[in-house]
């Protein structure tokens, strides 16, 4: 292995040894020679006479100190480094970078045919010679010169000028009077179709909005556009917070690394994330897009007007800005499903990494990659902990909260203390304790014993903390912890402690406490961290007798759904035990009975009964064991899936035939779409000549939602029909690259021997393109995900699959590499022989000479 990277932390935080009083930017841009022109006033903080600077992959062609060429500076492969500089000064460096060729997709790249930048976290610097962190603040004026084959010469703020120049050329200059981080700035330079609206904010201001989409894609910008609306009224009716340019621009590209970037004014999405019509988009797409514009017009105040001090607080604007999105979803939609959505990210995906060896805080206090640290702990626990702190003070006390934070910090970079600070100074209620949730490692653990006393009329709850082995904090946590006790009927019970009605919210701080709830007449059904109150795993001895009277009764449908998962983990323990044994797979028929009456009631919204009726995925029912019973897992998936799709065989066509949707995208519609797609699903698996016909109308629907439905039906009965109509979709939509990421993902969940040699052959596909994440991540990511059966082959050519992969994608695109690697991270969770074909993948990147320092942390954390 090589040189190892130098970490950074946390405690080492030193501030910036200079301030940029303003920057001044000129962009001329050519494929493999664009000159960029970065003229910044610096003025020292305190006595330094040295300036350091960021810079990877540049060509320095010049440099001045007040107007004067200056060369008294030394650099290395990733600094540049001034001395004898006077207090106060002009720097003007002049760089060349080559963007055709920066396969990275970080800094200014080329996506197709079009300009653009990915600068968060650290790609600042492979564009010129800069202070590249988020606590370097400053007011950009960019000019942008180009062809004018590209009509939009784009970048952050507000066009103050245009013009033409000769030689074909012509230039736009954009000001942003708002000081950012240079993780904020963008770039985009094209020829675009454009989808052009206005906003009235409440102040009574007009904000001109426009996307920017690849010609011919017009018709799929509307949705995105829409969604950016209500974003911006419902941030501010619900935060009291309004946006604060003239202009808002959404560009949607094909090559990005990630879903979307928030640099101001200006956000440069992944096209996956912008683009829907109903012909080539699910209402899953829908849904994700409208989460996504949400989430990164959201950072306008969350992350960019107030931002993070240094990487370590990364939590504070994505954890923030996910419980915000994740809101906005709920006000607009299912608070239910979305609910369920956010914990399924928890359980199958964060819990994973809590239990791994890339476990962290959501304020990590080591670094070495920091494009390794957006992760679902960051984000989606950060968000989950900023959900804690919302349940604690109510939401009257948290807007207050927000109003107490902008007010001190606007136009800053601040910490995470600094944000709990504003939230216990604006409650006045003591997050001491709270706070321990920065520095915890690990899912902590909640032990529930219970016991009813009929004489007493008492039913007493005993839970007792636990935190993870490998948490640093081993002191009790605050966790708020929600509980709903039901009786036989079904109702709830009102909560009495000491003869006082309490709310559903208990307040755990002690390592263990008990509480003992009075006036019970009869021993209930206790529904334990009701809508997942906290990130914990609970231990509670459930029958499943228990279970169902959840799913049948709760007043959450969270609970409801909560309870189905728990009772189908409860069963596969039982089918694992019965696997090992030699014994027949079982489905409880009451489970199946409860599903039965539900169906055949149909109340309530569909899409939770959709939710409802699912088996759980391989990897949420592989936490329930210590080592990932392999193939006992996949073996009983399949016969829960058959014992359903057989048991429930006419209740499952009546209920299908009783979804009547009419094509549009409202939530009843979107909601029968989901229940049909999950009773075809079933009903593939022992499918008759009436199916069939089912099968092949959704198959040839224009309606893409129940395309795919009918299309992964037939695919996972491993129909002799799904082989004609996978070819016949590929004919059909071989124009469409994100219609075929689709095509590709359900390619990746293919059966038989010769699965691994269908993943090769489709790398020679038209379609696909290695140095694009988005292919990759349908094919090999999905394979990986969705596959356990191939991936986990004994003979480990699923795992050989994956590391070829990785092998490449370390010199085309590292962060992408770092991405795909996770399904190894867990490699200990497995048998002796898969740990090893595993590990051997892993010691073949560790022994690369040239290995990127994104898998380089991931590597070693992984064999360490």
């Amino acid at each position: 292995m090589q040189t190892k990277p130098q970490a950074k932390y946390l405690k080492d935080y030193k501030a910036p040894s200079h301030q940029v009083e303003q920057l001044e930017l000129t962009f001329d841009l050519h494929p493999t020679q664009t000159m960029v022109t970065a003229k910044a006033k610096y003025l020292a903080l305190e006595a330094h006479n040295s300036l350091t600077l960021d810079g990877v992959d540049l060509k320095l062609v010049s440099l001045k100190v007040d107007g004067k060429a200056f060369d008294d500076y030394q650099s290395t492969s990733t600094t540049l480094t001034l001395s004898s500089l006077p207090n106060e000064f002009e720097l003007e460096i002049v760089t060349e970078i080559s963007p055709q060729t920066n396969t990275a997709l970080e800094g200014l790249y080329l996506s197709g045919g079009a300009y653009c930048t990915q600068c968060e976290a650290e790609g600042f610097r492979k564009i010129t010679y800069f202070l590249d962190r988020p606590d370097v603040l400053t007011v950009y004026t960019v000019t942008v010169i180009g062809d004018r084959a590209m009509p939009s010469l784009l970048s952050n703020g507000n066009k103050v000028a245009q013009g033409t120049l000769e030689g074909g050329r012509h230039y736009t200059t954009w000001h942003d009077p708002f000081k950012k981080p240079s993780y904020l700035f963008a770039l985009v330079a094209g020829d675009f179709d454009e989808l052009k609206d206005e906003f009235i904010t409440r102040s009574g201001r007009k904000v001109e909005l426009v996307l920017f989409v690849d010609k011919g894609n017009l018709s799929k910008a509307p949705h995105a556009m829409a969604s950016l609306k209500n974003a911006m009224k419902w941030d501010e009716e619900r935060f009291n917070l309004e946006y604060d340019l003239d202009i808002y621009m959404i560009v949607a590209v094909d090559f990005f690394n990630m879903g979307a970037m928030e640099n101001k004014g200006l956000n440069v999405f992944n096209s996956a994330c912008v683009l829907a019509n109903q012909q080539t988009a699910t209402d899953r797409d829908y849904h994700t897009i409208e989460s996504i514009v949400g989430h990164e017009y959201f950072h306008n105040w969350t992350g960019n007007r107030v931002t993070c001090r240094d990487w370590f607080q990364l939590s504070l604007k994505e954890g923030l800005t996910v419980f915000r999105d994740q809101e906005f979803s709920s006000d607009l939609g299912s608070r239910g499903l979305n609910r369920i959505d956010a914990v399924m990210a928890m359980r199958m995906h964060q819990f994973a990494e809590d239990a791994g060896p890339m476990a962290h805080p959501i304020r990590p206090n080591k670094v070495i990659e920091m494009n390794n640290f957006y992760t679902v702990t960051v984000y989606n626990k950060g968000a989950e902990v900023i959900r804690m702190m919302h349940t604690l003070l109510g939401e009257q006390n948290f807007q207050k909260g927000m109003q107490l934070y902008f007010e001190r910090h606007d136009g800053q970079a601040v910490t995470c203390d600094d944000f709990v600070a504003a939230m216990q100074d604006a409650s006045k209620i003591d997050l001491t304790q709270f706070k321990l949730w920065y520095e915890q490692v690990g899912t902590p653990s909640l032990k529930v014993v219970t016991s009813f006393d009929a004489e007493l009329s008492q039913y007493v709850c005993t839970i007792t903390q636990q935190n993870a082995k490998h948490d640093p904090i081993q002191s009790p946590l605050h966790i708020p912890f929600a509980i709903e006790l039901l009786d036989k009927e079904g109702q709830a019970l009102p909560l009495i402690v000491n003869g006082e009605r309490i709310s559903k919210v208990i307040n755990l701080t002690e390592e263990e406490q008990t509480i003992t709830f009075e006036q019970i007449n009869e021993c209930p059904v206790a529904v334990l961290l009701e809508d997942f109150s906290a990130p914990v795993i609970v231990n509670y001895d459930y029958q499943l007798g228990e279970l169902i009277h959840i799913i049948a009764h709760a007043s959450s449908d969270y609970a409801r759904w909560e309870a189905a998962q728990q009772a189908f983990t409860l069963q596969m323990r039982e089918a694992v035990s019965q696997f090992e044994q030699g014994q027949p797979i079982r489905l409880s028929y009451a489970l199946i009975e409860t599903f039965d009456k539900l169906l055949r009631e149909r109340k309530g919204d569909l899409a939770l009964l959709a939710e409802l009726i699912r088996v759980p995925s391989f990897d949420t029912l592989a936490t329930a064991f210590e080592q990932v019973p392999v193939e006992a897992l996949n073996e009983s998936i399949a016969e829960f899936e058959l014992a359903i799709a057989s048991g429930l065989r006419s209740t499952l066509k009546d209920t299908f035939t009783a979804c009547v949707e009419n094509g549009e995208l409202d939530h009843e519609a979107v909601s029968a779409r989901a229940l049909k797609n999950t009773c075809l699903y079933y009903l593939a698996k022992c499918a008759d000549e009436q199916v069939h016909e089912w099968l092949e109308s959704q198959r040839t629907s224009d309606n893409m939602t129940l395309v795919l439905g009918a299309l992964k039906a037939s695919l996972s009965a491993q129909l002799a029909s799904s082989s004609a109509a996978m070819n016949e979709f590929d004919s059909h939509w071989r124009h469409d690259l994100l219609v075929m990421d689709k095509w590709f993902a359900l390619q990746a969940t293919q059966k038989g021997d010769d699965a691994i040699k269908h993943i090769y052959d489709l790398y020679s596909h038209p379609c696909f393109d290695k140095g694009n994440p988005n292919r990759v991540r349908a094919l090999v990511g999905s394979f990986a995900r969705n596959n356990p059966e191939q991936f986990h082959r004994v003979d480990g050519k699923g795992y050989e699959l994956l590391g070829d992969l990785l092998v490449e994608l370390n010199a085309i695109n590292p962060q992408n590499a770092s991405r795909m690697i996770t399904p190894f991270m867990s490699w200990k969770r497995f048998d002796a022989k898969r740990q090893q074909l595993m590990k051997s993948q892993l010691q073949r990147l560790a022994a690369m000479s040239d290995l990127s320092d994104d898998l380089y942390e991931k590597v070693e954390k992984a064999l360490s």
